[in-house]
């Protein structure tokens, strides 16, 4: 039994968006960058960190108009700010636990996700990097 959250942050903004999905793979990415590119403010664009995993950088993927893919170089995720967020996930509602079934782990994951969100200052307090700003601010 596995279930994956598929999330993004926008430290900018101190805000989240996330599916909790049966497998990995391309069609979950692409419901994922739907999710995301619903949250993008109208005139705006997002920029998305991310890993090479397989489903993420298939030439099979369609990326959204409001959205580019920016893959980090193998094996350095130091680099991926959403790699905290994965972290302070487990570290306070997922790991060591058990679960009854499949439907007990998508609870306790939306769970963990939406007490993540919820946390005023905490996705810009884990995921801002200096190195991503432009003057100053952080984009």
């Amino acid at each position: 039994m596995n279930s994956y959250i598929f999330g993004a942050v926008c430290p900018s903004h101190d805000k989240g968006a996330a599916l909790v999905l049966p497998i990995a793979n391309i069609a979950s990415m692409k419901k994922h960058l739907e999710e995301i590119s619903a949250c993008v403010e109208v005139g705006n664009h997002g920029i998305i960190v991310l890993d090479q995993a397989r489903w993420h950088v298939s030439k099979g993927l369609k990326i959204p108009d409001n959205l580019s893919l920016l893959p980090l170089p193998p094996y350095s995720p130091e680099l991926n700010p959403q790699e905290n967020v994965w972290l302070f996930l487990r570290q306070n509602y997922l790991a060591n636990r058990c679960y009854e079934d499949r439907e007990d782990i998508v609870s306790a994951c939306c769970h963990a996700w939406n007490q993540f969100i919820s946390q005023s200052g905490r996705i810009k307090n884990l995921c801002s990097r200096q190195w991503a700003s432009l003057s100053g601010q952080f984009i």
